[in-house]
């Protein structure tokens, strides 16, 4: 027994060193050309109408193309075509209709008319929608509930087609954005501009009203709308009021993607609802991935769209792309990798030790692994650990053009409104909250206090005296230093609010913060923040919650204060400032302003500010607006981020820019050298088996002999 057991140990030995025992992935996936990525938070809408957040970004940009794209490389960011054959032509007319020049005074200008003109050849991804029989009529169309049962993925329809893009589908998509059940997150936006946008919108939403069948499929191809125009099959117009400038930016965006009316047909026929077969859930486009798997609890798998119409990689860049190996894939097809394997983590420590694993290409510093990734020099340079720099890891970092603050409901009744009652306790809060401090402890220095909405980078900032906020800090020695908690408290009794209790009732003041969990929702972030409050003897409650339901808190005007943040959509002030314009109040529009803040004053500068080129006029009517929130206070100013992310040696072209979200087609993997070094990084430890073995043998072997000897003895007898 003693001699078939040391030969099992053998053998484990023998076997354990070829091969890697933790492998999270499918054995068949070794060695293929994937790229394995994580995320934390589960999308919610992947309908590219209705799609507003960053997590749902990352999976949407690789599907959907819109007409324009971002340069990859360029910096600063630059427009460029997607599926446009050319940039958008634009004209501006008068009240009379008269063609305008086009440096024109923006308030002369009552109507601007983009163009734009697609490629021809372009194809969907296969998909069921698009499948005929052998005379042209769809199969999968007027479905009854036989012909649905059992039917819960698109793989279970076997049969798929594709068609052309065409400008018709752009048209069909910009209707969209005014469907009476899709609640778009820009129709109030959008409806400022697009003429004919909210007319369409109020059209449908009677006829809902006022029809007496179960809501079906809403043809939009029959509601005629001013604002847009199929000229031709590859060319359509968008008509805007006034003069907008920033609409190109938009035409980037998903919002703009091309959804066909044949995919809106089969999605809302009766039951696939009920089946999560929508295209919120499952979407459609022409980019060079489409979604193979959607389980957000998960997993998310992306895989190449074998009808994608072909793209090469930049050929121009940034002065130091060529040295930092950016451009060595200059003219290739994109894209290099054929699947992306998106893998859901709760957690930030299994999420950093499958990276180390060489697991994830690429992963994010976290203020739990930041010691271990990056060393700080004593001129406040960053590199990396020795670790990482043996392990071949790259540091990425950048200033992310985002802004994270605690917003005030200004339509609670306490901490809400125009009072000054209110104003100062908003004032006395934000001083007390010592950002510098958050800053240093949770966010390891990768922050920049923020003094406005408009983060560094973007046309408007200011790094200089006249750039603070004058009711938070003092400039001091040639740097901003934060008002005294006596200046806060101060300021708190003159709200009437001596010591933290209200001087009418003696109660204590009592703040409510919503957030998720992963925002401010966890215990040490809490203790901090609840330790701010305390200087104030104001009391806090931290509500956590999961992102959805803190969407629809914020949606209802149900929170008192909450924690958010904003990533620029394009790179210009008007998308941070209109994150406080009146027009925008999520309560009143469902639009971006959280907060619900009006200001009569400063949406009308908003109004002449928004459709200025930059300049010094645009700069001074930037700074009275700023001046305007600083005062008022209805966010809590809170940081700037510094975005740090590494990623592994083998993970190529990879530059960061986080307007950018289409960038998975650029990236590209070294499969051979990636597979070479988890087999290194992983080998098992064997040699505890091996001893815990022997010392067994060591046990069992006098009990095995002595057993023996009794059956011989016995034989024997």
């Amino acid at each position: 027994m003693t001699r078939y057991l040391a030969s099992f140990l053998l053998a484990t030995m023998a076997t354990g060193c070829g091969q890697v025992w933790n492998d999270p992935y499918p054995a068949a996936e070794r060695g293929e050309n994937i790229l394995y990525s994580a995320f934390t938070q589960r999308p919610k809408h992947l309908d590219p109408v209705q799609s507003y957040s960053e997590d749902e970004a990352t999976f949407l940009y690789q599907i959907y193309e819109p007409p324009l794209q971002y340069h990859y490389l360029k910096r600063p960011f630059q427009l460029g075509t997607a599926t446009a054959r050319a940039m958008p032509v634009v004209r501006q007319y008068d009240e009379s209709g008269h063609l305008l020049p086009a440096d024109v005074d923006p308030a002369k200008v009552a109507r601007s008319e983009y163009e734009i003109q697609i490629q021809p050849g372009i194809r969907y991804q296969p998909h069921p929608a698009f499948a005929t029989d052998s005379a042209g009529k769809p199969v999968y169309l007027d479905l009854g509930p036989d012909a649905l049962a059992g039917k819960r993925n698109l793989g279970d329809f076997p049969l798929t087609g594709t068609r052309e893009l065409t400008a018709e589908d752009y048209v069909y998509q910009i209707k969209r954005l005014a469907h009476p059940r899709l609640h778009s997150p820009v129709l109030e936006l959008m409806g400022d501009y697009i003429i004919g946008l909210k007319d369409l919108h109020a059209l449908l939403v009677a006829g809902e009203k006022a029809s007496k069948e179960k809501p079906g499929w809403i043809d939009l191809r029959s509601y005629p709308m001013s604002g847009v125009e199929v000229v031709d099959r590859y060319t359509y117009r968008v008509r805007i009021k006034g003069a907008y400038p920033q609409f190109p930016y938009w035409l980037a965006m998903p919002f703009f993607a091309p959804v066909p009316f044949e995919v809106d047909r089969f999605f809302s026929q009766p039951g696939m609802a009920e089946r999560n077969l929508t295209l919120d859930w499952w979407p459609v486009g022409t980019g060079p991935y489409m979604l193979q798997e959607n389980n957000p609890n998960a997993r998310m798998v992306l895989v190449r769209n074998p009808n994608y119409h072909g793209e090469t990689y930049p050929c121009e860049g940034e002065e130091d792309d060529k040295a930092a190996e950016l451009l060595r894939d200059c003219g290739e097809p994109l894209p290099f990798i054929d699947k992306v394997v998106f893998t859901r983590e709760k957690e930030s420590i299994p999420y950093w030790n499958k990276f180390l694993q060489g697991y994830y290409d690429a992963s994010g510093v976290s203020s739990d692994n930041f010691d271990q990734a990056v060393q700080m020099g004593g001129q406040g340079d960053v590199t990396l650990s020795d670790e990482m720099v043996t392990k071949g890891i790259r540091l990425n970092t950048s200033v992310a053009p985002t802004v994270m603050y605690m917003g005030f409901n200004m339509l609670d009744p306490v901490v809400g409104g125009n009072s000054e009652r209110a104003r100062k306790l908003r004032l006395a809060i934000s001083i007390a909250i010592d950002q510098e401090e958050f800053i240093a402890v949770f966010q390891n220095g990768r922050g920049v206090p923020a003094m406005h909405p408009i983060p560094p980078g973007i046309f408007g900032y200011r790094a200089d005296k006249a750039g603070i906020n004058p009711h938070v800090y003092d400039w001091v020695d040639g740097r901003p230093q934060r008002k005294s908690v006596e200046e806060a408290r101060r300021l708190l009794a003159e709200a009437g609010y001596p010591a933290g209790r209200d001087a009418r009732t003696g109660e204590p003041l009592v703040v409510n913060l919503d957030t998720t969990g992963s925002g401010m929702g966890d215990k040490s972030t809490v203790d901090w923040l609840s330790k701010q409050f305390r200087k104030l003897d104001v009391q806090l409650v931290v509500r956590a919650t999961d992102y959805n339901r803190f969407q629809d808190k914020i949606r209802k005007g149900n929170a008192q204060l909450f924690y958010w943040g904003w990533n620029a959509d394009y790179p210009d002030p008007e998308n941070f400032l209109f994150l406080l314009y009146g027009a925008q109040g999520k309560v009143k529009s469902q639009g971006e302003n959280a907060a619900n803040y009006e200001n009569a004053e400063y949406d009308r500068l908003f109004e002449r500010m928004k459709a200025m080129p930059d300049g010094p006029e645009r700069q001074a009517i930037i700074e009275r607006m700023l001046g305007i929130l600083q005062h008022d206070a209805p966010w809590v100013w809170g940081l700037y981020e510094k975005a740090y992310t590494l990623q592994h040696g083998w993970l190529l072209n990879r530059k960061p820019g986080k307007i950018i979200r289409n960038s998975l087609k650029y990236q590209r993997i070294d499969v051979a050298e990636r597979q070479r070094l988890r087999a290194e990084w992983n080998r098992p430890v064997v040699w505890p088996l091996i001893l815990v073995g022997l010392l067994g043998a060591v046990v069992v072997a006098p009990a095995v002999i002595h057993y023996r000897r009794r059956e011989r003895a016995g034989a024997g007898g």
